[in-house]
């Protein structure tokens, strides 16, 4: 029999659920341009949007997943977050001056800018498309979870969380979104803290019985060595892991987006380091949630029921073993981290399809009306999130759902190949990019389908397929004759120069 879900945990999360509503509604009033609700009228304190950066990053899945991971097996993807320490220096000093001194909404205008509208709209779709598949699974994974070890409704979670979220990220726009990811960020690390205290205090013989038992069990193995391109050996988790964690530091609006939020690009800079210091603690605590659990239920194996599978595992030490109340906490800890990712993507969504659709075919409005449409269309994209969520839950579609997303998800590699081919280089021009993108996506097609090569490689040969093949191209078609100051990493001086002459 599933346990009760209870009164004081439904108290705790219906006090997290209203608190960040009210923060919405807060924030509603402060949104009096478009430039206010898309960018926070560029006020936005540093530490604010780096931790809205880092609640994005941690979604639900990724709050379930890892210590589900290293329940199962072992700490093998502890390293996969090491590369942001080294790529945070590359993204401050090559790709945020570009971003700022573009002065961008949209991360997609630089597309236009260097090469052409074309590109511009295989920016934004392809994020579009990702971005609505995104919402959907992070929002339907966890209530599949709750609701497989509790009473509660698979369509009740789904709808909850979504209509939240839709509601404070379309009152109080980016504003709204980034502080209330700044409470979620509390909230989900508190949440996994206080259970990972709990369980050492319940583990018999306290923190040597943990080490040892996860010792002699190969928990806490962080590597492979070999040269197996299909195997996550220490080689492949590294490497792949700087292409993808690049990705979406350098090509999505998620991220570029609280990048133009600080009222500076020094702050910018500042919020990019809160991000990649908090992501390895953030790693190690969830991992050693999951070796904590399994520890425990070593030790006391008549308590573990079946699991549909690994990931529930979560889910399932909260309503069996921690007291009533904490569990409403940490389950607010997975709802935090689903609608910081939602939110996020509602807003960001509602952005690009303003600025780089609308704004293209219709022209610029009245300040009153590009208000009421950002809202509008932040409560239609939330809306297809949401009913993506439910079509889910109602049939069951996760394989054919999980293709679709492997399918446009090609594109990302191909979109951060596009910022790599742009920034870099002064010989790319729209024939290499539009060739460097269309190779890329076929040759991870290929790669996916006939290949069994593992999948931390795939951002590498997409990006490098990109570059290689744009470059290539650019430079047997003939560069294009326009201005590039202030558009490539090696006119950034030159930009700079111009702009304190005038």
């Amino acid at each position: 029999m599933k346990p009760e879900f209870g009164f004081y945990n439904a108290l705790v999360v219906i006090g997290y659920l209203a608190g960040i509503f009210a923060v919405g509604l807060y924030c509603t009033r402060l949104n009096r341009t478009t430039n206010d609700y898309f960018r926070g009228g560029q006020h936005m304190p540093w530490w604010a949007a780096g931790l809205s950066i880092f609640a994005t990053m941690l979604s639900s899945i990724t709050y379930m997943a890892i210590p589900a991971k290293a329940y199962a097996d072992n700490w093998l993807i502890v390293l996969a977050n090491l590369p942001i320490l080294l790529l945070a220096p590359v993204v401050i000093y090559c790709f945020l001056p570009v971003y700022r001194r573009l002065d961008a909404t949209s991360a997609y205008e630089y597309l236009e800018k260097r090469f052409n509208y074309g590109i511009r709209l295989f920016g934004t779709m392809s994020f579009s498309l990702f971005q609505v598949g995104r919402m959907a699974v992070v929002l339907y994974l966890p209530s599949l979870a709750l609701s497989t070890v509790t009473d509660l409704n698979i369509y009740l979670c789904i709808g909850v969380m979504g209509v939240v979220s839709i509601l404070y990220a379309g009152l109080g726009g980016i504003q709204a979104v980034i502080w209330t990811d700044v409470v979620q960020a509390v909230v989900l690390l508190g949440g996994a803290l206080i259970s990972f205290l709990i369980i050492m205090h319940d583990i018999e013989g306290g923190v040597s019985s943990f080490l040892e038992t996860a010792s002699r069990y190969d928990k806490f193995r962080i590597a492979d060595m070999g040269w197996d391109i299909t195997a996550p050996v220490l080689w492949v988790v590294l490497l792949g892991s700087v292409f993808n964690q690049l990705i979406p530091l350098t090509s999505d609006q998620s991220y570029v987006q609280r990048y133009m939020t600080t009222a500076t690009e020094k702050e910018a800079g500042r919020a990019i380091w809160v991000n990649s210091l908090l992501a390895m603690p953030a790693t190690v605590l969830f991992l050693g949630l999951g070796t904590a659990m399994y520890v425990f239920y070593q030790q006391h194996p008549g308590r573990l029921g079946a699991l549909p599978s690994p990931d529930a595992i979560l889910p399932w030490f909260i309503f069996h073993e921690l007291p009533a109340g904490l569990a409403g906490l940490v389950v607010a800890g997975i709802m935090a981290a689903a609608q910081s990712t939602v939110s996020t993507s509602m807003n960001s969504l509602s952005t690009v399809l303003m600025v780089d659709v609308f704004h293209h075919w219709r022209g610029q409005g009245t300040e009153a009306q590009e208000l009421r449409l950002a809202r509008g269309l932040t409560v239609v994209v939330g809306g297809l999130g949401v009913g993506a969520a439910f079509l889910l839950a109602a049939m069951n579609l996760e394989s054919m759902f999980d293709t679709f997303l492997k399918l446009v998800g090609l594109t990302g590699s191909a979109l951060a190949g596009l910022f790599l081919l742009g920034i870099f280089t002064r010989r790319a021009n729209t024939a290499g990019a539009l060739a460097g993108a269309v190779a890329s996506c076929l040759v991870l097609y290929w790669v996916q389908q006939r290949t069994s090569l593992n999948f931390f490689l795939y951002a590498p040969v997409g990006m490098g397929t990109c570059f290689g093949v744009g470059y290539a191209v650019s430079c047997l078609t003939g560069g294009e004759r326009r201005t590039l100051a202030g558009l490539t990493y090696s006119t950034l001086e030159t930009d700079s120069h111009k702009s304190a002459q005038e």
